[in-house]
């Protein structure tokens, strides 16, 4: 953990989560349900259907942490708790190619209105990487589709261990020759940022109110141990003097 003065001028690489950081996956899965069932008689509260979905995700990477699971790619990951989460809402009937391209959802996000403009402007002065759980094509084809600038991509899957694990942020540093207080983790999620600034990374806190379509079930109230506190990418570019 750093206890140095946080100076702009030290950092030369940002590390990015994705989901809900650069990519509205609550909106993508919505609108990927919504044409789904268009014209059928089938009635789903798509908003609540993507938060149940989300909401197996951080559990699944723990059925794995814990040996339960061989090493797992989040795409598998997303296909069985898509499962459990039909099974939840009483959806029977989906063909197997209808949940092929609705678990394939996470790969056509949508950025946030600030992303793409923010990354190209951060681009100009650091490295700018994911640091995702999300395996690596997914991450690839989520980049074609949404025009994300990228240097370059870490996952979980690189690494074959989730956030927060430290063998991930430790390992992204590694990879980019740097020291921990040299990169900056970007993220919507407090639990990761945390994570990060135990292993010695900066960290820059992006304030995303409707991640979960509705602003009252996200806590945007930030850590004090975060070094910047952010409304979206070009505010992070203002603070960071890109």
């Amino acid at each position: 953990m750093s206890a140095l003065p946080f100076d702009p001028a030290s950092i030369q690489a940002l590390a990015f989560d994705v989901f809900g950081t650069v990519v509205d996956w609550h909106g993508g899965i919505v609108r990927q349900g919504r044409r789904l069932t268009r014209g059928r008689k089938l009635k789903v509260d798509w908003s609540a259907f993507a938060n149940a979905w989300r909401s197996k995700y951080g559990p699944s990477m723990d059925r794995v942490r814990r040996g339960e699971l061989p090493w797992t790619k989040i795409d598998d990951l997303h296909r069985m708790a898509l499962e459990e989460t039909l099974q939840e809402f009483g959806i029977g009937s989906f063909t197997e190619e209808e949940k092929v391209e609705l678990n394939l959802a996470w790969h056509r996000l949508d950025p946030w209105p600030d992303a793409v403009r923010g990354l190209r402007r951060l681009k100009k002065r650091y490295i700018v990487a994911t640091l995702s759980n999300g395996n690596v094509r997914l991450l690839v084809d989520m980049a074609k589709h949404a025009g994300l600038p990228w240097d370059c991509i870490f996952s979980a899957e690189t690494f074959r261990r989730y956030k927060r694990d430290a063998e991930v942020y430790l390992g992204a540093v590694d990879m980019l020759g740097l020291k921990p207080s040299q990169v900056m983790m970007v993220a919507a999620h407090q639990d990761d940022l945390r994570a990060a600034h135990e292993v010695g990374m900066r960290t820059a806190f992006v304030r995303r109110p409707l991640e979960y379509g509705d602003p009252k079930k996200k806590d945007l109230t930030p850590d004090p141990v975060f070094d910047l506190v952010v409304d979206d990418f070009e505010h992070l570019a203002e603070r960071l003097g890109a």
